[in-house]
């Protein structure tokens, strides 16, 4: 299995080769798989999770990569039906067609489409849609439900076929997939042979500012390999004649940035949110070595704390479980050092993962309604981002004695009264 990765040896974005070490990990399990309960686990294959930050453009990074075709030719994750996601979703919807000025029957075209959730609501605004994945179990299910899909990955190969046959776009899309690709170039050659002269690309990515100051070092996995604050975005963008024109911050994947993009040619200039983002980056040191190095330190203690905390509940008789099976839940198992031994189960809603055990950790995953038969006395919310719907929507487990520990930034246990929060040690 260890030739399916490699070390990087330069930058993806600019070419450098100026490392700065930030946190190590060590070896571990890819987060996205499922495992059957009854298989013998002696033979999973981890591989190495460093990260690194580069001197010359500060991207922060994974110094290694797991080759694509292992990570997402099937794959298990599917867009969110929560309703923070649902809002967002239509978010994107009126921010895009803002900025790209769309029309009936303009097309859109994104990259990383997975089941076709996003574009669906795009083909209810009366655009018409492709999307572009390369996950062939996922773009089975967006074609199934009518969302025209094909199942690869995003560059010219597949770019320029699609301008033939569908003509050139209007708005090019890449949410949450972004920060999953190596060879950013070629994906950004497959912008240039698609993306009409005054059409906009837009990509969503977790913002590096909120994950180095919320601690967000679950979100570090082998499928995430680049974490991006916009002045990297910038000059990435730049190197391919585009200029950045707007930039939103979400409150989706524990903080996002909206990134929109034109041509150079089209002349069309930055909006202030440009600036003061870019002003707010520098005013934190992102281009300085303190802010990477401080979340190390902190990293290092949220993860300690995790881990004991549930150590000592689970050693005093207290059954533990996680709620939502997330890749970033299964990463937060994995470094913190828990395995089924003290979290009996993961409650997830999505079918695809029922009945399978998570990687690393081995926690089986349930049903909400297998969850629900047998509740234990502590969620640790494994899927923190949608803490405030989550403990909203079980307010019937919290009235009857549960409690929810929400690990991130640092760890606190929650109970049935709204201010009545346990600071965990």
């Amino acid at each position: 299995m260890q030739d399916i990765i490699r070390e990087v040896d330069q930058c993806r974005v600019c070419g450098q080769r100026d490392w700065l070490d930030v946190v190590s990990f060590g070896s571990t399990q890819l987060a996205n798989g499922l495992l059957d309960p009854a298989q013998d686990y002696r033979d999973e294959p981890s591989f190495p999770l460093e990260v690194v930050a580069c001197r010359g453009c500060w991207l922060m990074s994974l110094r290694h990569v797991v080759d694509p075709e292992a990570l997402f030719r099937y794959f298990v994750w599917v867009s969110s039906d929560s309703e923070l996601m649902a809002r967002h979703m239509r978010s994107i919807v009126a921010w895009c067609t803002d900025r790209a000025r769309l029309s009936a029957g303009d097309l859109v075209v994104e990259m990383g489409s997975n089941i076709g959730s996003q574009l669906a609501v795009f083909k209810e605004a009366g655009v018409r849609t492709v999307g572009v994945d390369p996950a062939r179990n996922l773009a089975q299910m967006a074609n199934d439900n009518g969302i025209e899909t094909v199942a690869d990955f995003f560059g010219p190969l597949v770019t320029e076929p699609l301008a033939r046959s569908h003509g050139q776009a209007k708005l090019v899309l890449g949410r949450q997939c972004f920060a999953h690709i190596d060879d950013v170039h070629t994906v950004l050659d497959g912008v240039d042979a698609v993306l009409a002269p005054d059409g906009v690309l837009v990509i969503e990515v977790p913002y590096l500012v909120d994950l180095l100051e919320e601690n967000q070092f679950d979100t570090i996995y082998h499928e995430h390999l680049s974490y991006y604050s916009l002045g990297t975005m910038k000059a990435l963008f730049e190197a391919h004649g585009l200029r950045v024109i707007d930039v939103e911050r979400a409150a989706v994947h524990g903080g996002s940035i909206v990134v929109f993009a034109a041509r150079a040619a089209a002349q069309r200039e930055p909006a202030q949110a440009v600036t003061d983002l870019l002003a707010l980056e520098e005013r934190l040191g992102l281009h300085t070595e303190h802010p990477y190095l401080e979340f190390a330190e902190r990293t290092r203690k949220v993860i300690s704390s995790v881990g004991t905390l549930v150590r000592e509940l689970a050693a005093s008789g207290k059954r533990v479980a996680g709620y939502g099976a997330p890749s970033k839940g299964t990463t937060l198992l994995m470094l913190c050092g828990r395995s089924a031994d003290e979290v009996e189960f993961c409650s997830d809603t999505r079918p695809l993962k029922h009945g399978t055990g998570r990687q690393g950790s081995h926690v089986p995953v349930w049903s909400p309604e297998q969850a629900r038969t047998n509740p234990p006395d502590y969620y640790l919310l494994l899927a923190w981002n949608y803490a405030e719907e989550i403990i909203r929507k079980e307010q019937a487990f919290l009235d009857q004695g549960g409690r929810f520990i929400v690990p991130i930034p640092e760890p606190r246990v929650v109970t049935a009264q709204p201010d009545d929060l346990e600071q965990a040690s």
